[in-house]
């Protein structure tokens, strides 16, 4: 498959930072040089939610790919207050991405038509991206490493930009190399492996 054409970001400001995140936790993000580009007020806000944003950084490509750029803190505090996060401040704990308030927020906030998808068979996801651009789709984030076998399904977001029956080709916010970055193309069969079956659909 050709390059997609669509701008790649990282969950983390630095894209190199995702080998100390799963070998430090978030803290290692407490040394990336770039948070200020976050958008996030302090780098221990930063630390904090860039370890939950890959939605966002899916949305912020999706937004880059019709040439606007905003930053990934910005569309996260944008985001929670549709409910597409749910914050809770006693233990200091971010749960999300909310899909059916994330699809709210798209639609007020930028005018995107999108739609969250269950039961999605992985066979069935260039069906999807014939009818809407892209496809959000929910790994496991073990997917940089696809010779791997995964733990379990999901938890994780990446940007499905093309699929064909034999192949698939997506953006991960979290790879840790260009290899496992931008234009990361898989044969479905190792997709499935990762994918939990469910995403959502998203026209830009």
């Amino acid at each position: 498959m050709q390059q997609s054409g669509v701008p790649y970001f990282s969950q983390w400001e630095s894209p190199g930072m995702t080998l100390p995140v799963l070998a430090e936790g978030s803290q290692a993000l407490l040394n990336d040089p770039l948070w200020r580009h976050s958008g996030a007020a302090t780098i221990e806000e930063y630390a904090r939610w860039a370890v939950n944003v890959c939605g966002m950084a899916c949305l912020k490509m999706i937004l880059a790919s019709r040439g606007e750029i905003h930053p990934t803190l910005e569309l996260a505090r944008a985001c929670t207050a549709y409910g597409g996060y749910v914050v809770n401040e006693i233990d200091a704990s971010i749960k999300g991405l909310v899909y059916a308030p994330f699809v709210r927020f798209a639609a007020d906030r930028f005018a995107l038509s999108a739609e969250t998808m269950t039961g999605v068979e992985t066979s069935a996801i260039p069906e999807h991206l014939a009818k809407r651009r892209f496809f959000i789709a929910s790994v496991n984030s073990g997917i940089r490493w696809p010779e791997r076998e995964p733990p379990s399904k999901g938890g994780h977001l990446v940007l499905v930009t093309a699929a064909s029956d034999e192949t698939i080709r997506f953006h991960n916010p979290s790879g840790h190399d260009e290899a496992s970055q931008a234009d990361v193309t898989l044969p479905l069969a190792v997709f499935d492996r990762f994918f939990a079956n469910r995403g959502i659909s998203v026209d830009a």
